[in-house]
């Protein structure tokens, strides 16, 4: 059976190097595999990041249910929502310390999502206990950085409170994990965790008492979508960049670069990020829309009505790049179009992968691997940008993801200011 599996880039590993100040403009931060930290065979490492990717899309398509109230330790309330992320779904991790003194963490990586939370509880790494940080405080319900959760609610703070109480909340997902505690502020350091990272000294993130659901390998999340919340907004840095090491290679970090020393080459393609739509969910305001317009494989255009991955007044539907998805969803009516058109040209009997989660397989050649199978060329025609991408994975209905799967080898730089999506190949184990 052949699976498309990326190449193995060089080894070599980066380190973190920022000077320490309250909000820094300059990051360079190492970035973890997910599963590069286990005993898992090629096999099982596509099933686990086929699971992942389900799951994550799941959450993207859900719809958010109406928004509900609960009580909460002193007195504040938390809506429900369903958010677009939660741990489970991870693939590239980033190392943290927080608090004072500082405690090592690991958290994934988000373009997906704004909030950036850790479990306050037992967990793989050590438990984060707000009590032992000297840097540690509540946020505010009546903050602004309280009002920028999804689903606000003007309960939050009650009338009849004397004093302003704690900022709760309590996000829900579409695979029925969940993550519910209370917005407060610390200090973060951000890379070897031996004081040489760079330090943010007050970062509001989630304190997550109560979650639900798996957490590969990591102690929360670290958001870098469009929203206040995010490490990049918190930050005010208006760039960012990152370049994926291969999925099979599991000695060689990624690097996530902050501020002005993220670049790219004068080669570089561009794309612009679609205005998110104001009658949309509010947790669609994390995403990054991309405009794609159409579907090369091999030399030919498929027939794909370009309505297909258009977005829609309420949110629907769209494309997303998603570092937080593993491998890349289209939507249904694209992915059909796409398989029927890939299995004409690799000309090879159809295998089943629902063992590994996956629906267009392909029997290899007797007494060969994967790297027999010819796969045809698959290019992906943004606005004013065509993008090669090496493979493939399942559809979905409603939403296309732009999964990290297929962003290995591939620099992709986020230009806020510019509301610009650029990339460049590669060789991401030599930046």
């Amino acid at each position: 059976m052949a699976h498309f599996l990326p190449v193995t880039s060089r080894r070599r590993r980066i380190a973190a190097a920022a000077p320490e100040h309250t909000h820094p403009s300059v990051m360079l931060l190492p970035l973890t595999h997910v599963d590069a930290r286990g005993p898992l065979a090629g096999a099982d490492r596509v099933r686990r990041a086929a699971e992942r990717s389900h799951r994550r899309v799941n959450g993207l398509l859900a719809a958010p249910p109406a928004s509900t109230l609960r009580s909460d330790g002193g007195g504040a309330a938390a809506a429900t929502a369903a958010a677009s992320v939660h741990a489970s779904t991870a693939t590239y991790l980033v190392d943290l310390s927080i608090g004072t003194p500082p405690l090592a963490l690991t958290a994934v990586l988000d373009t997906g999502s704004d909030l950036i939370w850790t479990q306050c509880f037992p967990q793989p790494t050590p438990v984060y206990a707000p009590a032992r940080s000297a840097t540690y405080a509540n946020v505010s319900c009546s903050s602004k950085l309280c009002d920028a959760l999804p689903s606000p609610m003007p309960s939050r703070c009650p009338a009849s409170e004397p004093e302003p109480t704690s900022c709760a909340y309590y996000f829900s997902y579409g695979d029925g994990s969940s993550t519910d505690g209370v917005l407060a502020t610390d200090a973060f350091e951000f890379g070897s965790g031996d004081g040489a990272g760079a330090t943010v000294h007050t970062l509001a993130f989630g304190c997550g008492t109560d979650n639900l659901g798996g957490t590969d390998n990591s102690s929360g999340l670290v958001g870098m979508g469009r929203g206040p919340l995010s490490l990049v907004s918190q930050l005010g840095v208006t760039k960012f960049s990152y370049c994926f090491t291969p999925f099979n290679d599991t000695t060689t970090s990624s690097p996530l670069f902050l501020g002005t020393s993220a670049n790219l080459s004068p080669a570089a393609k561009s794309t612009p990020f679609m205005a998110n739509p104001s009658g949309a969910p509010r947790r669609s305001s994390s995403y990054y829309y991309l405009s794609l317009e159409g579907i090369t494989v091999g030399d030919a255009l498929l027939p794909i009505d370009p309505s297909v991955f258009e977005i829609t007044a309420s949110g629907r539907g769209g494309v997303i790049i998603d570092s937080g998805t593993t491998f890349t969803a289209l939507e249904e009516r694209a992915f059909v179009a796409l398989a029927r058109a890939v299995a004409a040209r690799v000309a090879l009997p159809l295998a089943s992968g629902a063992h590994l989660g996956l629906g267009l397989c392909f029997v290899a050649p007797e007494g060969k691997g994967p790297e027999a199978v010819a796969v045809p060329r698959l290019v992906l025609h943004f606005d004013g940008a065509d993008m090669e991408l090496p493979t493939w994975s399942p559809g979905a209905r409603g939403m296309s993801v732009l999964g990290s799967m297929q962003q290995q080898n591939m620099h992709f730089l986020y230009d806020i200011e510019r509301g610009v999506l650029s990339f460049e190949p590669t060789n991401c184990g030599e930046l």
